[in-house]
């Protein structure tokens, strides 16, 4: 592929990057993009309401659902200005402009895209993603949640697990089956939930770094209209997959972690005459760094990849399962790095901590990276038969 940008992709470029730097409210020197987001809520909301002007809140969407109709390199260029220079993303919206939006568009009526659509945009709707489940998490075709057909509408009896932000959430993107008798794969229905349903239970779940962003979700005899039908009956899993897909392309920056491992260096450059730095009692940690700088640059390539497949009309396949895998454990290893570097100032959080303690939450939260979306396992099965031709397991 051709790393140089075409003359109308540069001035794009430049039109975004001159649009980040006069209007966005960027972080503070230590700051990341999420605490900057959350510590200048106000500030940020009126951004997002300027990048809403442009179309640029979900700027790949078609222009008549209130996106920019951008082309996929238009896409790729703006993700990465925004990543280069931190400004705020509407982190909050991320399941509904993600993944329930991009898979209305495909698989929605008109109905469902004039109802639900525009509160995505505006930021007012919060949506989650009701997926797994207790027994059926990698292996999610085997999910038991069951919607039985009663006149116009269905009713709900079952569980979901880590379910993102359920507990703020206004709908939900929900799989039920609805056929037990047809193979796994099939049977499944696709839904939009009402979380204010008579018969929804949100319980909270908290990960490792003692925060609140995980939920489980209890059905019992929840009715929903049968207009919330996303598809068709019985063939859910095949939308399902759409939101996967669209998931798994979004998780993983290379741009966010290669800021990472500058600024990790930036503070082993600072620390370096100091006797009892790790890098000084460690030397072998600046070889760590280095590995870590030199895999952000495959990740980058990885990413390049998929958008230059993307851009040329092709449907990545086994690549994005190499971008998701490669990606999100290249997360975790930055994370360990990072406590590797801090020594004992690692396990520390706090105002007084380095970078307020936030490498610690970020190690502590890595452990989910390599699960959400398809575990690592389920990746490399892809990568495996679909790239390799390899046997199913």
């Amino acid at each position: 592929m051709d790393f140089n940008d075409t003359p109308e992709e540069a001035s794009f470029r430049k039109e975004v990057r001159d649009f980040i730097l006069a209007e966005a409210p960027l972080p503070k020197k230590g700051e990341s993009g999420v605490e900057a987001l959350m510590n200048s809520w106000e500030a940020n909301l009126g951004w997002f309401k300027k990048l809403g002007q442009r179309g640029w809140i979900a700027p790949a969407w078609p222009k008549e659902y209130g996106g920019a109709g951008m082309t996929t390199v238009q896409q790729f260029i703006f993700n990465e200005e925004m990543a280069l220079h931190k400004a705020p993303r509407p982190l909050h919206m991320i399941i509904g402009l993600g993944m329930a939006g991009p898979t209305l568009i495909v698989h929605g009526t008109e109905d469902q895209k004039k109802k639900y659509l525009p509160g995505m945009l505006r930021g007012e709707d919060i949506w989650c993603q009701g997926y797994s489940e207790p027994e059926a998490g990698s292996d999610l075709a085997s999910l038991q949640t069951r919607a039985v057909r009663d006149g116009d509408d269905y009713v709900i009896n079952g569980q979901k697990i880590w379910t993102t932000v359920a507990h703020i959430a206004k709908y939900m993107i929900l799989l039920t089956r609805t056929d037990p008798d047809a193979p796994k794969h099939r049977g499944i229905t696709y839904f939009i939930l009402d979380m204010k349903s008579p018969g929804v239970e949100v319980r909270p779940l908290y990960n490792l770094g003692n925060s609140h962003e995980f939920n489980e979700v209890f059905f019992n005899n929840v009715r929903i209209p049968k207009d919330n039908v996303i598809g068709e009956e019985n063939r859910g899993w095949y939308s399902a997959v759409t939101t996967l897909d669209f998931e798994r392309s979004s998780i993983g920056s290379a741009t966010g972690m290669k800021q990472n491992v500058e600024e990790l260096i930036e503070y082993a450059v600072e620390h370096a005459n100091d006797p009892t730095s790790t890098l000084n009692t460690n030397p072998m940690l600046r070889y760590e760094l280095a590995d870590r700088m030199l895999e952000t640059e495959v990740a980058r390539m990885l990413s390049y990849r998929v958008a230059s497949m993307q851009a040329r009309g092709l449907i990545p396949n086994y690549e994005a399962s190499l971008l998701k895998l490669f990606s999100t454990e290249l997360n975790q290893r930055i994370a360990k790095t990072a406590v590797h570097i801090l020594g004992l100032y690692g396990q520390l959080k706090g105002d007084d901590a380095p970078n307020r303690g936030r490498w610690l939450a970020t190690f502590l939260r890595s452990a989910a990276y390599t699960i959400e979306g398809g575990t690592s396992e389920i990746q490399r099965n892809i990568i495996a038969q679909r790239g390799l031709g390899l046997p199913r397991d």
